[in-house]
């Protein structure tokens, strides 16, 4: 089951968005996204780390149209919610990062699943859900 990951085609709509059409829509495409790759009937029942990297195009110095990772984050777990973990709070760790697609990496270890996000050329967002560490350790 776990860890578990998938890509999200294109730009994602932030919570913050006042189109609330288009954040339903968005939190639709997570859903069926998760599903289609969701190998199990039922879903996780114990503490997750979710990782978010999206991975964004715009010129160097010029993000400020790039939603924020942070407002990223509520829409992809509010839609995981039944499918991929029980109930949001499993979602104990939470890290979400941006990275420009006109900047370098360094590859190593690269999962098929993300090779495959860079490949189709757009924006995308690679969601990885693997066991949290346990929330009462607080090391």
């Amino acid at each position: 089951m776990l860890p578990f990951e998938f890509i999200l085609p294109g730009r994602p709509v932030s919570w913050q968005t006042k189109d609330k059409s288009k954040l339903q829509a968005w939190m639709a495409t997570v859903q069926q996204v998760a599903s289609q790759r969701w190998d199990s009937d039922r879903p996780y029942d114990d503490y997750v780390r979710l990782k978010l990297t999206y991975y964004f195009e715009a010129p160097g110095g010029k993000e400020d149209s790039v939603p924020d990772s942070d407002n990223i984050i509520k829409p992809v777990r509010a839609a995981l919610v039944g499918v991929i973990f029980e109930h949001d709070y499993l979602a104990s760790d939470v890290i979400s990062r941006r990275k420009n697609l006109n900047g370098s990496f360094r590859v190593r270890g690269m999962s098929p699943i993300l090779a495959v996000g860079f490949i189709q050329g757009v924006e995308f967002v690679h969601v990885r859900i693997e066991g949290a560490p346990d929330p009462a350790d607080l090391s």
